[in-house]
């Protein structure tokens, strides 16, 4: 793994001492230790046609949405062809998130329910189905909507990994149906976690930061 400068490693080391004493919230915790804050790196594969353009757009909503509720993300696309970057083939470790962009199954295009969004395995893996946002954006007849629709549909796949299986709620992004309310809500950015939901996101970032930091000082030895 790639060493990490002295000053990135000092801010991991204060973070985990301030959350394991419990003194502040995540997002105050890296404020107060230093500044930037160390984000989690999510890596995405993308097996649709969506553009690397569209899929840009959709990763800055998802990381917006996540970071309202006091997770940090950055995002690395990987090669979905044999290879890839030594990255993205890496072992999976419990602080790893990795988002899978994949084909809707011939089975379930007509369903609409949460099934249809994707489907996540804890701690680390999300599937989205591509042809869902796409069959969103329809419901508000704007199909240029459907980037930022799939953020909203990766931030909720990404919901279920930080909040558990029964991460659904009456209101906010992890309501398990969407129509054309949620769609509008989703475009004019009101489609977030609730506060209830925050609150549990963010004590997992506390647990999954306590995780990648104990990586990443291992690592160093």
């Amino acid at each position: 793994m790639k060493k990490l400068r002295f000053a990135e490693l000092t801010v991991l080391i204060l973070a985990a001492m301030a959350l394991t004493a419990g003194l502040t919230s995540p997002a105050q915790t890296f404020a107060q230790a230093t500044e930037p804050a160390v984000p989690f790196q999510i890596l995405v594969f993308n097996y649709t046609k969506a553009s690397p353009e569209s899929l840009a757009v959709a990763e800055r909503e998802a990381g917006r949405i996540l970071a309202e509720a006091g997770f940090l993300v950055t995002w690395l696309n990987c090669p979905v062809t044999p290879g890839g970057s030594a990255t993205c083939r890496k072992e999976v470790d419990a602080a790893d998130i990795r988002v899978r962009i994949v084909s809707l199954p011939e089975q379930k295009k007509n369903i609409f329910h949460d099934s249809v969004f994707g489907f996540a395995m804890a701690p680390a893996f999300a599937s989205v189905y591509y042809e869902s946002a796409e069959r969103l954006a329809k419901l508000d007849n704007a199909s240029f909507e459907m980037p930022v629709i799939l953020g909203c549909v990766i931030a909720h796949e990404i919901g279920h990994l930080l909040l558990g299986s029964n991460g659904h709620s009456a209101s906010g992004i992890m309501q398990p149906q969407w129509e054309r309310k949620q769609v509008q809500q989703a475009m004019t950015g009101r489609l977030l976690f609730t506060p209830e939901q925050t609150k549990v996101i963010q004590s997992e970032t506390q647990a999954r930061t306590r995780l990648q930091i104990a990586g990443t000082i291992q690592a160093q030895q």
